[in-house]
């Protein structure tokens, strides 16, 4: 069914850009999400014209400089107004497109949505999320992953109210069970912030809108106990890091395991090649899709530098569903509802402020 969203594409963000944006936007295009190709025009219609594109809903929009990863992330979201990432924020604030997505610095994408975005009314600091393949087959959403390396009470108690909507977003989760990243389970263990944090949310009325589970230790991750983790933006970025590293070590030891293993070793990785190949699926970062940054008010995806064509599609198609699904409005109203909790939360934080046994 075409989605009545649109959404502007930085063609130029990507480690390999602009093959795999557009190549994306065909695919996405094809089941009926409306595009705008942002980048340099002659460029973006030379590989455009490689594809069979000509009656897709794609349109190319020009944007003459490119912010790279190399440059300083807020100046040059100020310095570039015509570079293509910036761009595509304009084009949502002026009502052409419904959400923004890039490849391309992170950073630079934070720095657009908090000055031509701005945050939500009541959000202390925006966030980014991702979701995690499970032993379950289930996933489970980790926020913050690197927007804020150092957070206070709000931020956390805000980050799991927004994590709670996403989950409820893209799985379907009706009471989504939340945890606080810590190092034991234990109420005694963790930090002074996560103890506060861990105060908070334990007497805090949710009304069905999540379950919180207390402190959970790295594992949940990937065990599907809970259906959100909740952390600072710098233990969420290691713990995502580490947990894409340890894919890709296992993958590499079992791929060492068959070719070691004599001729009996690749017959059985030929029996095991439906299997494996499952595995890898599982394992690779694009199937995570893009992470949306939460809290601002605009609808901006950020997607991994050298994310595929096939993962660029899927993550516009995600925009498309975040847009059509109204989850903009489903986090304000949270986030509304959660005032007194927030409250509370910036007492919590103030200097002096003790948490709670």
């Amino acid at each position: 069914m075409p989605s009545a969203a649109r959404i502007a594409l930085d063609a130029f963000g990507g480690d390999h850009c602009p093959q795999p944006e557009v190549a994306g936007a065909v695919a996405a295009a094809r089941h009926g999400v409306r595009i705008l190709l942002v980048g340099d025009e002659a460029k973006l219609a030379r590989v455009l014209a490689e594809h069979d594109a000509s009656r897709l809903p794609i349109e190319i929009r020009h944007a003459p400089d490119v912010i790279t990863m190399r440059d300083e992330a807020a100046k040059a979201v100020r310095s570039k107004p015509n570079a293509s990432m910036p761009v595509c924020f304009d084009l949502v604030k002026s009502g052409e497109a419904d959400a923004a997505m890039s490849a391309g610095n992170s950073g630079a994408m934070l720095a657009c949505g908090l000055f031509k975005y701005r945050r939500i009314k009541g959000v202390d600091r925006p966030a980014l999320v991702t979701s995690l393949p499970t032993r379950t087959g289930d996933r489970t959403v980790l926020l913050d992953i690197g927007a804020n390396v150092e957070c206070r009470p709000i931020n956390l108690v805000q980050f799991a109210v927004m994590g709670a909507v996403y989950a409820g977003f893209k799985h379907g989760k009706t009471t989504p069970r939340v945890g606080l990243l810590s190092n034991g389970a234990e109420s005694s263990k963790g930090t002074e912030l996560t103890r506060s944090v861990h105060a908070l949310l334990s007497a805090y009325d949710a009304a069905h809108t999540m379950s919180y589970a207390g402190y959970v230790e790295a594992d949940a991750l990937l065990s599907g106990e809970v259906d959100v983790v909740v952390t600072d933006g710098f233990t969420g970025n290691i713990a995502l890091k580490l947990a894409e590293a340890t894919g890709r070590l296992v993958g590499g030891w079992l791929k060492d395991s068959v070719m070691e293993g004599g001729l009996v070793g690749k017959l059985g990785g030929l029996l095991m090649r439906e299997a494996f190949g499952d595995l890898r699926a599982r394992l690779d970062p694009d199937s995570y899709g893009a992470a949306p940054l939460l809290g601002v008010k605009g609808v901006a995806f950020i997607c991994h530098g050298g994310a595929s064509a096939a993962a660029i599609g899927r993550s516009l198609t995600l925009a498309a569903r975040s847009v059509d699904e109204e989850l903009m409005p489903k986090l304000s109203a949270a986030l509304t509802h959660a005032a007194p909790l927030f409250a509370e939360a910036k007492a919590a934080g103030r200097p002096g402020a003790k948490a709670s046994d």
